[in-house]
């Protein structure tokens, strides 16, 4: 009886807020004002708030809501340490066998496939004078393009 009392005035609060917003010109926060103070109402009228309240004070529910919990609890760690691990078994046996020990990372350059393939010394720059591009060049030849 209580809970239905405070819901009722907490609404007439809210339309009573809404009102003095729609005073002030502001239509669309008065009419979303509106819809929240009348949430509490039709939470009373349907019931639902007598409901809360007969359950509140139950034991049996507060067994099952426990209950409900640590179920969530136990399903929420399961699926943390199986992203941890990498998926289920099947998946992890698949992931291994498809892996294999000297292949390069897909998004590697090519330089780091073939390290031999690299100079051993670094060329000596050219004459400043003789060509204005060599450095570029260099750079380009370092990262095999």
């Amino acid at each position: 009886m209580i809970a239905e009392t405070i819901c009722s005035a907490v609404s007439a609060a809210g339309l009573g807020i809404a009102a003095v917003t729609a005073y002030r010109k502001r239509f669309l926060a008065a009419a979303r004002i509106a819809a929240y103070a009348l949430v509490p109402l039709g939470l009373v009228l349907t019931g639902i708030v007598e409901w809360l309240a007969d359950t509140a004070f139950s034991p049996t529910a507060w067994v099952g809501f426990g209950l409900l919990g640590l179920s969530w609890v136990i399903f929420m760690t399961t699926r943390a340490v199986e992203r941890r691990r990498g998926g289920t078994r099947k998946e992890r046996k698949a992931a291994k066998a498809a892996s294999q020990p000297d292949a390069a990372a897909p998004a590697a350059s090519a330089p780091s496939l073939a390290p031999a393939s690299r100079p051993a010394t670094r060329q000596k720059s050219a004459p400043s004078g003789d060509d204005d591009f060599s450095d570029i060049e260099a750079i380009l030849k370092k990262h095999g393009i």
